[in-house]
């Protein structure tokens, strides 16, 4: 190959990190949890810390409130009250998408060819991509990448440490996923220790062993302290109850199609390493195996996954000899992101999916309505971020937040167990919010009540309010 079509395939490749921050930009916003978690970042900066008492809930206003992903959720508020949505994308996409850039910079940094890197990189994103939402789990995915960077890079044990620490500490804040990189560092140490005992022609893995002590510690360092384990285990039992698909395995049917991208990634790379086995690193290897174990058990583990399957396939894809000696002029890579970022948004400009509520909420502003919306419990993020302190909510997307008992009353109501009247007693509302399909029983019990009458019905959302005197 010559020189001239080295840099040609070199200068082809560069902008593919900018392809995919466009990519996650011409994306819909889905995920109806951002709404509560922006208003409540609202409330954490205004208060200058966490929120200890429950603000949204009718019938839980003042008890206790975890501070889940406290620090994420005032970070997205911040962006959002200075740039508004768009600005909110750009930066959940750079974090998205960094905890991809940063193990595949890593990699690169270590001497792998460009288009090994890009080519796990692509496979890795497209693994993930059906996940990508704004949410605060974008934190988790840049801390995670992070981390596998700062392994990759085999920095001194010190340097590592020094770096890896605060890392840890800020993950669990920005969101409470730090015990998969502990699961992930203690994996990752064992064929370190196994080689190291048996052998001795390798220095143990002391840095990463360290890390993953430590970082046991640091699931407490949140202002949970030791309740987060608790407050996560009643999360996880409340997600699985109501059926919330991510908590759910890949061979349910919701999740069929999710499948797809992961097993077609996967074989890939059982390919790969089935040509190019030697390449590969044990603990890397180890890594991506179990996150693909619990990703099987439950698909909100596939960022996870996805990311650490980036070094694996960079590895496995780069071919034995390395063109470490061909280097990009500076600012191949970055200059094409920096022009997405900044043009991205005028270019695509915000886009909601159809089925959230936010022109009958606009709607129901227009009534002046204060008090309860009872809305269905997907509905509920939407009106906490329309409406608040105006606006309480019957349900939201917070699963932990109510009881099993009163997600079954929530199940009643939807079936058309529970009716009309007891709702009214229960909540007193304002007004409500309904998807007339999701929400049928009740949907049709106020189309033929005289109390209540419909000032909005698009789409299948319909909202009804008590009629005027």
């Amino acid at each position: 190959m010559t020189v001239r079509s080295s840099w040609r395939r070199h200068y082809l490749l560069a902008p593919m990190p900018a392809v995919l921050l466009l990519i996650l930009l011409s994306r819909r916003v889905w995920d109806v949890d951002i709404f509560w978690q922006l208003k409540l970042g609202e409330l954490i900066l205004a208060h200058h810390g966490p929120i200890r008492t429950e603000p949204f809930s009718a019938l839980h206003v003042g008890e206790p409130l975890p501070g889940f992903a406290w620090l994420g959720q005032a970070a997205m508020a911040a962006v959002r009250h200075v740039g508004g949505w768009s600005a909110l994308r750009v930066f959940d996409a750079l974090c998205w998408l960094g905890g991809f850039w940063a193990p595949a910079a890593a990699c690169r940094a270590r001497g792998a060819p460009l288009r090994a890197v890009m080519l796990g990189l692509s496979l890795a994103f497209v693994a993930a991509l059906p996940t990508a939402s704004i949410r605060p789990q974008s934190f988790a995915a840049l801390c995670f990448g992070f981390l596998l960077a700062l392994l990759r890079l085999k920095l001194t044990p010190w340097t590592t440490l020094g770096i890896g620490v605060p890392l840890l500490l800020l993950w669990q804040n920005l969101h409470p996923s730090v015990t998969v990189g502990v699961a992930a560092l203690a994996v990752y140490t064992v064929p370190g220790w196994y080689r190291w005992l048996r052998y001795r022609d390798v220095a143990p893995p002391l840095a990463a062993t360290a890390l993953a002590l430590i970082g046991c510690a640091a699931v407490f360092a949140t202002p949970d302290g030791l309740s987060i384990l608790a407050e996560a285990a009643r999360n996880a039992r409340s997600s699985m109850m109501i059926g919330a698909s991510e908590w759910l395995p890949l061979w349910i049917p919701a999740n069929h199609l999710n499948a797809v991208p992961i097993l077609t990634v996967a074989l890939f790379g059982c390919w790969l390493l089935w040509r190019h086995g030697a390449r590969a690193d044990a603990a890397e290897l180890a890594v991506a195996l179990l996150l693909l174990a619990l990703t099987v058990t439950a698909y909100r583990f596939v960022l996870f996954w996805a990311v650490a399957m980036v070094p694996v396939l960079v590895r496995a894809a780069a071919p034995d000899a390395s063109d470490r000696g061909e280097r990009l002029p500076r600012g191949a890579i970055a200059v094409p992101v920096l022009l997405v970022a900044a043009l991205g948004p005028f270019l695509l400009p915000t886009r909601f999916e159809p089925s959230m509520p936010l022109a009958a909420i606009e709607r129901l502003k227009r009534e002046h309505v204060r008090g309860t919306i009872y809305g269905d419990f997907p509905f509920g993020g939407a009106i906490i971020d329309g409406g608040y302190p105006d606006w309480r909510v019957a349900y939201d997307g917070r699963y932990y937040r109510y009881s099993s008992d009163e997600w079954k009353y929530n199940g009643g109501i939807e079936n058309g167990f529970v009716p009309l009247v007891d709702v009214v007693s229960k909540w007193r509302p304002a007004a409500f919010l309904l998807n007339a399909e999701h929400n049928a029983p009740l949907a049709g019990q106020l189309a033929h009540n005289r109390q209540w009458r419909c000032i909005y019905g698009r789409e299948g959302i319909v909202v009804y309010v008590p009629k005027r005197s």
